[in-house]
């Protein structure tokens, strides 16, 4: 049995159209030059809640489970230098 070629119907014209003219253009290879890196602006409430969240993980968490508080201290840290970083580094919003 000799094979088919796949065509489609063009929407513009009845004509088929062999599936091969439908493909996208191929992607072009330049290089593109690095974005500058902007610190996103942080509300103030993050910056709250990570320092409660260090204060509840070391008093509440910590003595109950060694490895679960030391876990959420390294996270609200993260947090909490995050939110300087966005202090220092954030555009001014108006």
């Amino acid at each position: 049995m000799a094979k088919k070629s796949i065509t489609k119907k063009s929407k513009k014209t009845s004509k088929p159209v062999k599936r091969s003219a439908l493909k996208s253009k191929p992607v072009s290879t330049q290089k593109k030059s690095p974005v500058k890196w902007h610190a996103a602006p942080l509300k103030g409430s993050f910056m709250v809640l990570s320092i409660i969240g260090f204060l509840v993980s070391a008093y509440w968490i910590y003595p109950l489970s060694f490895n679960y508080g030391l876990a959420f201290m390294l996270i609200f840290t993260a947090m909490f230098i995050s939110s300087l970083i966005s202090m220092t580094k954030a555009p001014l919003l108006d």
